[in-house]
């Protein structure tokens, strides 16, 4: 674990992740992702992008894709109803001598190395935790830890993305933070071959009959404006698969069964 000391408060940091994620299709989404980051002259700062759409349509994957194409360590931070300020900035913890130690949340652990932050589901938190936010969020790049004192400037390299799941288990982002986090970029469900090539890429292994029988359910579920993604057609595909080698059946008998284990036998009516 990397340790940093910032005015004499000595602060570990959160190690980056390495997840295997590839984005495939809509290439235009990730090139305007890009252009949001980008410093076009010593005087620019970066925009703060968030990434909205449906739960499934591939906003992490998309913002892992962007920000692993640029070379950076990349930083992810898991929002939730219970987030708290200092979750988003200092910890303090006991360390294995007894003594009080301060861990950096992997939000500061970018700020600190210059890397790339992906904040899941930014829309999950109270307006308390994005308070603490709002000064990294626009030219001042910093923020305050009340439980050390610190103020945590950003490096110049340090970019962040928000993804905002459309739901209604959600909070209202506060205006003033909805105006520092721009441009907003929308993800839809993928066109069938895009949808297509998504599940050839997460499931190699498998046929392009039982793939092609997979789109074919989620494109009538999304022209029924149901919310099923390309995560559940993965998913339906998989279990599919796993239930031919247990028992040896045809996957056309497997794969309705598959349709109604991942989302209810509700889904059965667009097969």
């Amino acid at each position: 674990m990397e340790h940093v000391t910032i005015d004499g408060i000595n602060l570990s940091l959160a190690n980056p992740v390495e997840l295997s994620l590839k984005w495939v299709g809509q290439g235009e989404l990730l090139k305007q992702l890009l252009a949001a980051w980008m410093v076009i002259d010593e005087r620019d700062i970066p925009f703060n992008p968030r990434l909205i759409g449906k739960p499934g349509v591939g906003k992490t994957t998309l913002a892992y894709a962007a920000a692993h194409s640029l070379n950076r360590p990349v930083y992810l931070f898991q929002a939730t109803m219970d987030t708290r300020p200092e979750d988003l900035i200092v910890t303090p913890v006991i360390g294995p001598d007894g003594k009080i130690q301060y861990a950096a949340s992997s939000l500061v652990s970018a700020m600190v190395a210059g890397g790339i932050l992906i904040l899941d589901e930014g829309n999950r938190m109270s307006e308390k935790a994005w308070a603490s936010l709002a000064p990294l969020l626009d030219d001042r790049r910093y923020v305050e830890s009340i439980i050390t004192g610190l103020r945590i400037p950003a490096h110049r390299d340090f970019r962040i993305v928000v993804t905002m799941n459309e739901d209604a288990s959600t909070f209202e982002v506060p205006e003033y933070i909805h105006s520092r986090l721009q441009p907003q970029i929308y993800i839809d469900f993928p066109e069938a071959d895009e949808e297509m090539m998504i599940l050839k890429e997460n499931l190699p292994f498998a046929a392009a009959s039982i793939l092609r029988y997979v789109v074919d359910f989620l494109q009538r579920a999304h022209a029924a404006d149901e919310l099923y993604s390309v995560r559940d057609g993965i998913n339906i595909a998989r279990y599919a698969l796993k239930m031919m080698a247990a028992t040896e059946k045809e996957p056309k008998a497997l794969l309705p069964l598959a349709v109604e284990r991942i989302l209810g036998e509700e889904a059965l009516r667009y097969l």
